[in-house]
């Protein structure tokens, strides 16, 4: 019976955090400022230190895109893509990728990354679907918030839920990788969670539920 594959993207899939590679270049192509940069380094700083409600941060950090076409957005994220990213997908996962594959899964990249990135990502993989971060556009440039919700922490819950329950996936049969704390809630809730480097709040949990870590 066919099942499905859930990968999380930076950290994940990606042995890095393709945030700061997206802000640099944007930065570099005139498309943030200095005090856009600055912002996002602040920002980063509060996430990092536990100092504000993650989802207010998550939030502050797609404002830099307001007033930007969705044409020079596309063309940023295909050359962090090429240029940064890439390179830096865990051949570990590609492996799990195409384990998934060889048993007739279907994969999908669950990711609180942009959609502009995650689909080029889950091209290069060849994944099924990208279940993301969608900016909201119009006219065709963006207004600087989601469409809906910021894809992260309970929020991937959510999306993971949904998507299962609309295609009839047993969620017992479900996979799901992640390597943060914030990737517990859709963790908690697959058959088979799968945690690739943790953080130390993960991996502490994962030793306690005895979850597999690689």
């Amino acid at each position: 019976m066919k099942y499905i594959a859930f990968f999380d993207l930076d950290k994940t899939a990606l042995s890095i955090n393709s945030g700061p590679f997206l802000v640099r270049e944007a930065y570099k192509e005139g498309l943030m400022t200095a005090g856009d940069v600055l912002k996002a380094i602040y920002l980063s700083w509060l996430y990092k230190l536990n100092l504000r409600e993650t989802t207010l941060i998550i939030a502050g950090m797609g404002k830099w895109l307001k007033g930007k076409t969705v044409e020079e957005l596309n063309s940023l994220a295909e050359h962090v893509v090429n240029k940064h990213i890439v390179i830096a997908i865990r051949p570990e996962i590609i492996s799990e990728i195409r384990f998934h594959r060889e048993q007739n899964a279907e994969i999908v990249i669950l990711s609180s990354v942009m959609m502009e990135i995650c689909r080029l990502i889950g091209a290069h993989l060849g994944v099924d679907n990208c279940i993301c971060t969608t900016m909201e556009v119009s006219g065709g440039v963006y207004t600087g918030s989601p469409e809906k919700k910021y894809c992260f922490d309970d929020e991937k819950r959510v999306q993971l839920l949904e998507y299962c329950e609309e295609r009839n996936y047993k969620l017992s049969e479900a996979w799901y990788y992640g390597d943060s704390i914030s990737d517990l809630p859709a963790l908690d809730v697959v058959g088979h969670p799968v945690c690739v480097s943790p953080d130390k709040k993960l991996a502490r949990i994962a030793r306690e539920k005895g979850w597999r870590v690689f």
